[in-house]
């Protein structure tokens, strides 16, 4: 099982703690702040009290044997590059940071962190999508160009399998799930047969699905 390390319990870190602890994710929870550090004492497997942009306390922590470290406090600029430079160059496997802005966005990247996090941005964007799109329910950007889309199925689309409708030869684009109700079809078969109201689990480059979205549901 992995471990986890969450560096800084704000509003983002302290999330990622209680949905770690959902699903049974050893994590070290750490924060400068004592009273953030006792308010996450129950979902933590251990809480520690300490500024973490310090090396020496990283090394401390044992921070080189964890899977994957998040830096989560976007707020503080300074502190999160230092920290993740420090991180990186102690070997860390995967190290995942919160950025404030664009500008804190290249200068994470150019020290090496692995994943770059937005939470606000992320959640606007998913957001944007859903209220442009009656049909759009749900977006994830995967890159500048590609995504993945939950689409709900129109009349056009009732009664007929991935075999009629021929989307990834039309569009472009590829189904790699299908939820009707509470059930999840992932990777459904090409006979499968669609019905109103159900979700298609769309991905693939961005004009190619808004294409998909305009013309075949």
């Amino acid at each position: 099982m992995k471990q986890v390390a969450v560096l800084g319990l704000g509003r983002f870190g302290g999330s990622l703690v209680k949905e770690f602890y959902t699903l049974g994710i050893e994590t070290l929870a750490v924060d400068k702040s004592i009273d953030k550090v006792n308010d996450f004492s129950d979902y933590a497997t251990h809480t520690i009290q300490a500024n973490t942009f310090d090396e020496f306390t990283l090394k401390q922590l044992g921070i080189r044997n964890f899977d994957l470290v998040v830096v989560s406090f976007g707020d503080d600029i300074e502190a999160s590059v230092l920290t993740t430079l420090h991180l990186k160059e102690m070997g860390v496997k995967q190290v995942w940071a919160k950025a404030q802005n664009d500008y804190h966005h290249k200068v994470l990247e150019k020290i090496g962190a692995d994943k770059i996090i937005h939470p606000e941005r992320d959640m606007a964007k998913r957001i944007a999508h859903h209220v442009a799109s009656e049909k759009i329910i749900d977006f994830i950007e995967l890159s500048k160009d590609h995504s993945i889309v939950e689409i709900v199925a129109s009349d056009k689309l009732h009664n007929k399998t991935l075999i009629d409708l021929d989307i990834r030869a039309k569009y472009g684009c590829s189904v790699v799930g299908i939820q009707s109700g509470e059930e999840v079809n992932v990777a459904p078969v090409a006979d499968v047969v669609i019905k109103k109201g159900d979700i298609l689990i769309v991905i693939g480059h961005n004009r190619d699905i808004n294409r998909f979205e305009d013309v075949g549901v």
